[in-house]
């Protein structure tokens, strides 16, 4: 939900598509079945859509110096027409012209050039820097309702009209005059006759420019600006506007004085308005990751679709259903109904994180770690909080299990420590305090029958633990941080990973190493899961990619491309239907097993 104008209704009324990570998803409205587009090498910073519907174009985020794509896509066939590169470090802004005869697009602050590129021909026709060196940087780019050869950009302190000249192959700039105001400018809407266009600025007002003059004749309001400034616009056929601002509020506005006639709130700052059809009915996207649907009669908001708009750090499945599971990030955790791909439940726990969490085996709590050293307890049907464990660990809490029959959990901590916790009907006291590890435990396993658990941590070891004398079986030394660990099924083995990118098989008897295999060829590994026979594990991590291993052969049987962002965690279901995967850019992957 962080990207400006990235949530668009396709004009034949039946999809809207959006940016996730390197992707564009493009979601059937009515059966909610996702296509992805797959080929950005790094983050979609800009989606655009021709208005006939046939083509899609989307710009990138790369490294400073290097060059930053732009992808054209068939949008009936879903597939790469061509690769557009000139720009160099972002693309800021995309725009067909209305008979899809051109694409314009605005570099970012590094490249600041504006290029005028020949759909049909897949060239570059011409290209010019996007501002005066005396104006700020440009950051907005749209072009005209009717005319082909004429676009608008906008900026920092700069509003520019330009026309192309195709036989010379030139673009001339026409600076439009505001008088004494100075505004930053964040989203231009153009009228149906091309007369005039509106400039939404983060001051929280409205500018209105003739295009002809190229003069500001109007701003308003004038006096109540929108608070936290004006981030999205949508121009109605009435002659009316819908304004998003950055404070979350939706506002309906006469055309003639701009007089707010209704408004409502959502969630997060507004990022993206879109009509589908006529603007009977419209969409909203914040960047807290929420996507409203709006009728224009009732103007009353309805949430279709939300997630976590931060990095998701665990995932967990109930004991024996694959219906549920749960998923924590900063400030959350949300349960999720499979089936329906929707969420059923959120618990908010405002500015923590949560590091772990897990559902205890008889279902009837979800326990979880959290940064500020408090282990919490919820109800799972209504996230009523159960218990808190105050002052769990000295640092945060970064691992936690609990034991099969629900009286204990096992917590690790960021200063190293494994606590033992009685858990009563009403009370929860501390058993006994594990000290070994001096660096923080990323991960907790406990074996069936509740008498060994097996503890990975940052320091480099992973230590198998007697839970019912409280001592130290066996220590695992290797040069690595641990990031995860499994119990093979049958609990003679178990297989660790981390930072090193090699998958290590250990035996839990003696703690001496069977084998190593190569884990990934970049990047560490974040987290792995095994099937409940122990034939197969999968793997995930930095490289953003889901491997399925052959346990035995030590061998990837399938892998997974889709993902944008470091892999945090992933889980097989039991009933081995599927692998949900999660990561640091807040997505949540659904994969068919195998």
């Amino acid at each position: 939900g962080h990207v400006p104008c990235g949530l668009i209704c396709h004009p034949g009324k039946e999809h809207v598509l959006y940016p996730l990570g390197c992707t564009v998803v493009i979601q059937d409205l009515d059966s909610k079945k996702q296509t992805f587009l797959h080929g950005h090498t790094n983050n979609v910073s800009c989606v655009v859509v021709s208005r006939n519907g046939a083509y899609i174009a989307s710009g990138q985020v790369t490294f400073v110096g290097f060059k930053a794509d732009i992808i054209l896509w068939d949008f009936q066939r879903k597939e790469l027409l061509a690769r557009l590169s000139l720009h160099k470090g972002k693309i800021e802004g995309l725009a067909f012209s209305p008979n899809s005869l051109y694409l314009v697009s605005l570099g970012g602050q590094d490249d600041g050039s504006v290029v005028v590129w020949h759909v049909g021909k897949r060239e570059a026709v011409c290209g010019s820097p996007a501002s005066a060196r005396s104006a700020g940087s440009a950051t907005v780019v749209v072009c005209y309702s009717c005319r082909d050869e004429m676009f608008v950009t906008a900026g920092n302190g700069t509003i520019r009209v330009w026309e192309l000249d195709l036989a010379n192959r030139k673009i001339r700039p026409t600076e439009c005059q505001t008088g004494q105001l100075r505004r930053v400018i964040t989203c231009v809407k153009m009228a149906d006759d091309d007369n005039y266009f509106y400039a939404g600025t983060s001051s929280g007002d409205v500018l209105k420019v003739n295009t002809n003059t190229k003069l500001m004749t109007d701003y308003r309001p004038q006096k109540e600006k929108f608070s936290s400034g004006v981030t999205a616009l949508l121009l109605l056929k009435t002659g009316d506007l819908i304004v998003g601002t950055g404070g979350g509020i939706v506002a309906l506005c006469k055309g003639s004085n701009y007089k707010v006639m209704k408004k409502i709130q959502v969630q997060g700052a507004v990022t993206s308005l879109t009509c589908r059809g006529q603007g009977h009915q419209f969409f909203v996207g914040t960047n807290e990751c929420q996507i409203y649907r709006i009728n224009y009669s009732a103007f009353k908001e309805e949430l279709i679709a939300a997630c976590h708009n931060e990095a998701v750090h665990d995932i967990v499945f109930p004991l024996g259903t694959s219906d549920l599971f749960a998923t924590c990030s900063k400030n959350d955790i949300r349960v999720w109904h499979t089936p329906e791909n929707r969420e059923l439940l959120r618990i908010v726990i405002p500015n923590m994180t949560c590091h772990a969490i897990e559902f205890t085996r008889d279902g009837k709590s979800i326990i979880s770690a959290w940064n500020d050293g408090k282990i919490r307890a919820f109800m799972p049907e209504t996230g009523r909080l159960m218990y808190v464990i105050n002052h769990a660990h000295s640092l945060e809490v970064t691992a936690i299990a609990a034991t099969s029959d629900c009286k204990r959990i096992i917590s690790g901590g960021g200063e190293g420590q494994v606590r033992v916790w009685e858990i009563g009907e009403r009370t929860q006291k501390l058993g006994e305090v594990l000290k070994e590890h001096i660096s923080a435990v990323s991960c907790i396993k406990i074996k069936k029958n509740d008498r060994e658990c097996v503890t990975a941590s940052l320091d480099g070891t992973c230590i198998i633990w007697d839970i019912v004398r409280f001592i130290r079986k066996q220590m695992i030394l290797a040069n690595t941080l641990f990031k995860c660990v499994c119990y093979h099924p049958e609990e003679y083995q178990i297989i660790t990973s981390g930072t090193d990118r090699r998958i290590g098989y250990w035996e839990v008897f003696d703690g001496s190493a069977i084998r190593e295999v190569e884990g990934s060829v970049s990047g560490s590994i974040n987290g792995m899961d095994i099937t409940s026979d122990g034939a197969y594990f999968v793997t995930g991590g930095d490289d953003h990619l889901v491997k399925l291993w052959d346990y035995n052969e030590g061998a990837v049987t399938h892998v997974g491309v889709g993902h944008s962002g470091n892999i945090t965690h992933l889980k097989i279901c039991p009933g081995n239907k599927y692998i949900v995967s999660v990561s640091a850019d807040g997505a949540i992957l659904l994969w068919k097993y195998p």
